[in-house]
């Protein structure tokens, strides 16, 4: 089994996204339809404090998530689940990265061993979640994480042994190099 588990915002979009105007980072979606095609299982795990805080609803959220599904399904890749923390900053919950309550989570439905996961994001809290699995982690160089380049001594809060790349395409064309990853689509036409 390979289990890719990716965080949504600044992984495989942009981060604060609206439903309306979700849209993937370069490459991102081909990324993950190589790893689909390759047999990879590929989950998301996404803290989602505005929730908690009232500041947005299951409609909102579902919305953001359809649209996503179906930017995806249009390059022929699929997420299999998403998984979220509904919880605000200072509940206390086991969910929210960076506890990894989320993330063991999947692990049990997939019946997922360490060395068979694979924890991919652009944020601390994310590859802390991981680390706690003694999952593999990988730090894509985009949104937040932006400034950090491969080979550079990571910035506190990151656990050890994370290894770094440009993108998430980049990350996949390393795990995948017999499969070339298909061009980035056409941004769709304006409406």
């Amino acid at each position: 089994m390979k289990l890719a588990i990716l965080d949504r915002d600044g992984t495989l979009g942009a981060a604060g996204q609206l439903p309306a105007n979700w849209a993937a980072l370069p490459g991102a979606l081909e990324a993950v339809a190589g790893l689909n095609r390759a047999g990879w299982h590929v989950v998301l795990a996404t803290n989602q404090p505005g929730l908690g805080l009232g500041e947005m609803g299951m409609v909102e959220l579902n919305a953001l998530q359809a649209s996503m599904h179906r930017a995806l399904a249009a390059v022929g890749a699929r997420i299999e689940a998403v998984f979220y923390c509904p919880h605000a900053p200072g509940e206390g919950c086991g969910c929210r990265k960076p506890a990894p309550g989320l993330l063991q989570q999947i692990a049990e439905r997939y019946g997922a061993e360490p060395h068979e996961t694979w924890v991919i994001g652009s944020c601390a809290d994310h590859l802390q979640a991981g680390a706690h699995l003694g999952a593999h982690l990988h730090l894509v160089c985009v949104q937040t994480a932006a400034a950090l380049r491969a080979g550079q001594p990571m910035p506190d809060g990151f656990p050890p042994h994370v290894q770094t790349h440009a993108s998430l395409a980049e990350l996949a064309a390393a795990l995948l190099p017999a499969e070339p990853l298909p061009p980035p689509a056409a941004p769709p036409a304006p409406a």
